[in-house]
């Protein structure tokens, strides 16, 4: 991903946002403790099905809309281990469609000029500057929370839905805020009456 343009060809009404080595690290997280907590296999999570969920958690709804997905991830990492599919090299590109609509997934890495905190502000304020975007949904790494609180007071645009997800809630913001544990749950195929059922025992 160029530094200097990036996504400044922004179309898309909706836009997610990731830092991919920080999702794929905490799916790794919830697997060996789900796998503890319900003594089954859990298995890797389903791409399509988080980035669904992420898109509902963000206010995207049925009909025919486009998302574009930015998987932004270190130079070093060429996978995102515990997603189906997660070979970063195959996700670029590609895209699919449902009753959210179209996702067209893209994936990008730091630079020797820049770092992936740097990238991924960035990349936020283009979509908050970008006419044609409504949603934004940007998953960061917790470590740079506060890069991503400062740029977004700095946002006076009413018209932009902003969501922020986190592991657990952090301070506020003019944005919002959803529990990324809880897409990567259902899409590690983690259910409700599972968890209820094992904290009875």
């Amino acid at each position: 991903m160029n530094y200097q343009t990036g996504l400044a060809d922004i179309t898309c009404e909706n836009i997610i946002i990731a830092d991919a080595d920080f999702v794929d690290k905490v799916a790794f997280d919830l697997i060996v403790n789900f796998e503890r907590m319900l003594n089954r296999k859990i298995p890797n999570a389903d791409m399509a099905r988080w980035i669904d969920c992420v898109a509902l958690d963000g206010g995207v709804r049925e009909g025919t809309g486009q998302t574009q997905v930015a998987l932004i991830h270190d130079r070093g990492n060429l996978q995102m281990d515990n997603f189906t599919p997660g070979l970063l090299s195959e996700l670029n590109g590609k895209a699919f469609k449902d009753h959210l609509g179209e996702f067209a997934i893209n994936t990008y890495t730091d630079e020797d000029i820049v770092s992936k905190e740097d990238l991924i502000a960035e990349t936020l304020k283009l979509c908050c500057a970008a006419r044609d975007v409504k949603r934004v949904m940007v998953i960061p790494d917790e470590r740079y929370f506060e890069t991503i609180r400062h740029i977004m007071s700095r946002v006076d645009d009413d018209s932009k839905r902003v969501t922020v997800f986190a592991m657990q809630p952090m301070p506020g913001g003019n944005f919002r805020q959803e529990i990324l544990g809880y897409s990567l749950m259902s899409a590690l195929g983690i259910k409700a009456d599972e968890l209820s059922t094992a904290h009875s025992r």
